[in-house]
């Protein structure tokens, strides 16, 4: 089967004719945030419900297993995504060509090609989650004490996302490392239009890492990724947590039917 290379695009996608439509930079982030992030935390809340109320895991590992499972399926719904949004990002094709760019790659690759990178990806964003949920729950209900849970207030919460998505990002970061580096050769390949060679494996690459860099390699970026990781993981879960809250207030107001 013949791989599809990011020169394909260059090749196959027509010239953008005078007039036509390229979208903004800045709306490439949001083509997979947004239904991603929708996908994530349903998922999540919905999983820990299931595994608690049906007594497959304890309460304690409910949240880790939840979470695994939510950003699994998430990474696997979302992946072609990624592939647009890269092409956002990167060759600031038009509507049109983008069109022409994911019907090239199906048709080099097939529909596997829509997928390429989903490994690292997994590799990186599942135990990412599995460490934050666990984590968030356990901090959250330390700093609640005795109130309910439907009743964190959003600071605690802003907290507890805070401290989780440190924890989490720490640990998993040597995966973030080797996926920079591939979209990093896979950009220099982009760049001079050629095909790329075959991808070696996440675990190959962390162990060429490690002997070429020693273990600061695998740790590199550390503090712009804190930095990072930390407000964003607060500000998304403090909200999430203050908008379910509100609504499942608003529901317990409105009188059922009306």
């Amino acid at each position: 089967m013949a791989s599809w290379s990011p020169s394909t695009c260059a090749r196959t996608a027509p010239a953008v004719p005078p007039g036509s439509r390229t979208p903004p930079a800045s709306l490439a982030p949001w083509v997979m945030t947004v239904p991603a992030t929708a996908i994530y935390f349903t998922a999540y809340d919905q999983l820990k419900t299931f595994l608690r109320g049906r007594a497959l895991t304890s309460d304690l590992y409910a949240p880790m297993a939840a979470g695994a499972l939510a950003r699994l399926g998430t990474v696997t719904v979302i992946s072609p995504l990624e592939l647009v949004r890269t092409k956002l990002q990167a060759q600031h094709v038009s509507y049109r060509e983008l069109g022409s760019c994911v019907r090239a790659a199906m048709a080099q690759g097939g529909w596997r090609s829509l997928w390429l990178g989903w490994g690292p990806t997994a590799l990186r964003d599942v135990p990412f989650s599995a460490l934050y949920w666990f984590n968030y729950e356990l901090v959250k209900s330390w700093l609640s004490g005795l109130r309910p849970t439907d009743q964190t207030s959003v600071g605690i919460s802003f907290v507890a996302g805070g401290i989780s998505g440190t924890v989490a990002a720490i640990l998993t970061l040597p995966f973030d490392v080797v996926k920079t580096q591939r979209q990093v050769a896979l950009g220099a390949v982009e760049a001079v239009r050629v095909t790329p060679p075959r991808a070696d494996s996440t675990w190959l690459l962390l162990r060429r890492i490690q002997a070429e860099s020693g273990t600061r390699g695998l740790f590199a970026g550390f503090l712009p990724r804190i930095i990072k990781a930390a407000p964003s993981c607060a500000i998304m879960i403090s909200t999430y947590e203050f908008g379910k809250s509100f609504f499942q207030r608003l529901n317990r107001e409105q009188p059922l039917g009306s």
